[in-house]
């Protein structure tokens, strides 16, 4: 049951995408030299409550934050334990895809610098939308897998779309992230968690299909509803991905855990974190709630909750 919109909680931005890593050094490695981002810190804890906060027990955990333009990502390693690993036959119709895609001034040099690195390409090169799909026409876009094979995007704006920032005089190459894509199993569903009860707003959206489309995913016949998502104040969105077809796309398996390299966290910031636990609770949505947390040493004076959405993806709410 959506939130009626006078109670409805307004997300304020998107904090940061926190990625597993099998190790955080070798991931740093990559991200800094092959996407341009910048080591922001470099922690390790083992304190009770965040632990608690993360779901696992007495683990040392090393997190490295690093930044590209005004956006941010999480390496999180867990140093007494190593997760399964993403499972080789993954698909991008798989309900546990997820990519941060990045978003590049010129395809064509951000593509070549790449190739000397070792990524697993997705799409079997650079793919422009083209100009039948009114809503997304003249996008660029190539996916790739990093070291530990979680899904990356490059993705390239005409001028007429995308957020204005992207299109300000640069002599960078990468400039930022523009969201990250999760596969849903159903778009209403997904909307009345992300829209209707976390308050973010529907940006835009389109339908894909086509050769092009299955180039860019590798799954014959791709046929994609995408819907864009941004919080309130704009920045890092959200990306449904609903496959039409292929069908075959498999659940997130209930014995994954966050230590499991497939595991990749949103944060959420809110203004006010208890009603938000006590509106998904009253309005009998059926997740997994966490306990309200102290973020002591990692977000000092914040307080955080740990939540899956209606498919499964991981979010970290945490209180401005």
């Amino acid at each position: 049951m959506p939130i009626p919109p006078q109670r409805c909680l307004q997300t304020q931005r998107i904090g940061a995408i926190a990625l597993t890593v099998s190790d955080v050094d070798c991931s740093r490695a990559f991200y800094t030299q092959a996407l341009g981002f910048k080591v922001v810190s470099d922690i390790t804890i083992n304190k009770p409550n965040y632990c608690q906060l993360e779901g696992v027990e007495d683990s040392r955990i090393r997190t490295m934050t690093l930044c590209l333009g005004a956006e941010i990502i999480r390496l999180i390693q867990y140093l007494d334990r190593l997760g399964k690993p993403i499972p080789a036959d993954s698909r991008s119709n798989d309900r546990w895809f997820q990519h941060i895609a990045i978003v590049v001034s010129d395809m064509d040099r951000a593509y070549a610098h790449l190739a000397s690195f070792p990524i697993e390409p997705i799409s079997t090169s650079p793919q422009t939308i083209p100009p039948d799909n009114k809503e997304a026409a003249y996008i660029q876009a190539f996916k790739f897998k990093d070291l530990d094979r979680h899904n990356v995007e490059l993705i390239g704006f005409p001028p007429d779309k995308g957020q204005t920032k992207w299109h300000q005089p640069t002599n960078q190459l990468f400039l930022g992230i523009d969201h990250t894509a999760i596969v849903v199993t159903d778009t209403a569903q997904s909307l009345d968690f992300y829209r209707d009860s976390l308050g973010m707003t529907v940006e835009g959206g389109s339908f894909n299909w086509g050769e092009t489309q299955a180039r860019m995913d590798d799954l014959p016949n791709a046929k994609v509803r995408v819907t864009a998502l941004r919080p309130v104040q704009g920045g890092l969105g959200i990306e449904l991905l609903e496959y039409v077809e292929p069908t075959d796309g498999r659940p997130i398996p209930p014995d994954w855990d966050r230590t499991d390299i497939a595991h990749v966290q949103v944060e959420l910031v809110v203004n006010d974190l208890q009603p938000v636990v006590n509106r998904l609770h009253s309005y009998n949505i059926a997740l997994t709630l966490s306990s309200i947390i102290e973020l002591a040493n990692y977000l000092p004076n914040k307080r955080g909750c740990r939540v899956n959405d209606p498919t499964g993806h991981a979010l970290l709410l945490i209180e401005e």
